[in-house]
Order: structure tokens, then C-alpha cells, then sequence
């Protein structure tokens, strides 16, 4: 699977184009060192525990595994506008003012239930958001198209990004590829006819 293929793919997922997608692709503008970048050590480990909610443990790795957390504060410095990384940072905060209200203590404290309770709420909170952040773009959209100029968006809601991060990061670590994916290291000679069964991986990049 080609990264312009799975970045497609978590679009469609989480209802948004990839945010930074087209800075991931043409590469990032700088290269963060391990203990360096936006988030800190706290932020990263939430990041971890929720992106092993949305992606668990089965009979392979959970996202923590594949250290999403860590992942996303590269792609967070490197690839994020200022106002998208001010959402996503934002966001974080409001995650845990969500789960102190609903349940009187923070996401790093729920059980995996209460964790994927919050999770199963975020997800049509998000869609909405999204969509009406579309619709009310929409007029703005088409103008710039029909002059050819870059159009900016608002950002998409903070979960979507965590939730497209995660995917990413997952999906491109060692653990994802070789575990989560069919993985070869010398890929073979192209064969159009190659036999497929019900619930087979799909191949890693």
C-alpha cells in the first residue's frame, strides 16, 4: 500500500481530508529530535493510551506498541499549520475536561471501558463538526478553485486528527507493516492473478 493511498483511505475514515497530508507527502519542513517538538512527555503518553483505545490490542499490537504517541509529536511540529497544532493541542485539554465531567477523572484514568465509552461518543461529535465546518466553507471552497488559489480551511475537529495520526502512525511503523499488513521486504514480480482469501491482510507499502 502506497502512503497516497492510505492517506486517502484515513480520509475517508474519519470523514476529512489528511491534515498535512500534502506537506507529509512533499516532506516535512523539519526533522524533530527524540525529547524535542510541541507535546511533552504527558501529552505523548495520553496520546498513546488513546490511540491504543482506537486501535487495541488483538492478535496483534495495539497503536501504543508502534509509539503513536511519539509518532504524532513529530507530525504535529513538522507537518501542522500554527492553528491546526493550536487544535490539536487544545483539544488534548479538552479530552480530559470531557472525561472529568462525565466520569470525575481523567482519560489516563478511566478503565478500557470508560475509555472506549468516550471514544464512541467523540466519533459523531466529530463527524458533525466536520460537516458543518464544510458546508459553511463550501462558497469559499469553490471560489478558490475556479481561480486556481489554495484554499484554507478551518482545521477538523481535534479527534479526527488524533484518530488520522493514529491510522498513520500505525500503519506506517514496523509493527503495522509487518504485523498489522502482509509485509515483503523485495517485493515479487507483479501477478494480476494472485490468489485472494476472505479476511487476508493487505500488503504494506
Amino acid at each position: 500500500m502506497e502512503r497516497r493511498e492510505l492517506l486517502k483511505i484515513i480520509a475517508v475514515l474519519t470523514g476529512g481530508a489528511m491534515v498535512g497530508g500534502d506537506v507529509f507527502l512533499s516532506g516535512c519542513k523539519t526533522s524533530t529530535k527524540k525529547g524535542e517538538g510541541l507535546l511533552s512527555a504527558d501529552d505523548i503518553a495520553l496520546l498513546n493510551e488513546v490511540g491504543d483505545t482506537i486501535i487495541p490490542v488483538t492478535n496483534t499490537p495495539g497503536a501504543k506498541a508502534a509509539k503513536v504517541g511519539e509518532f504524532m509529536n513529530v507530525y504535529v511540529s513538522d507537518c501542522y499549520r500554527a492553528d491546526q497544532q493550536k487544535a490539536f493541542t487544545e483539544g488534548l485539554a479538552v479530552l480530559d475536561k470531557a472525561c472529568e465531567k462525565q466520569f470525575s477523572k481523567n482519560f489516563m484514568a478511566l478503565t478500557p471501558a470508560e475509555r472506549n465509552q468516550v471514544i464512541a461518543a467523540l466519533e459523531p461529535e466529530a463527524k458533525t463538526f466536520n460537516e458543518q465546518i464544510k458546508e459553511k466553507e463550501q462558497i469559499a471552497r469553490d471560489a478558490a478553485r475556479q481561480e486556481i488559489k489554495e484554499f484554507i480551511g478551518a482545521p477538523l475537529h481535534y479527534y479526527s486528527m488524533i484518530k488520522q495520526l493514529t491510522l498513520l502512525g500505525y500503519f506506517t511503523s514496523e509493527i503495522g507493516m509487518k504485523e498489522a499488513l502482509r509485509y515483503l521486504p523485495v517485493p515479487g514480480k507483479y501477478d494480476g492473478a494472485f490468489p485472494y482469501k476472505k479476511g487476508d491482510k493487505a500488503w504494506a507499502i
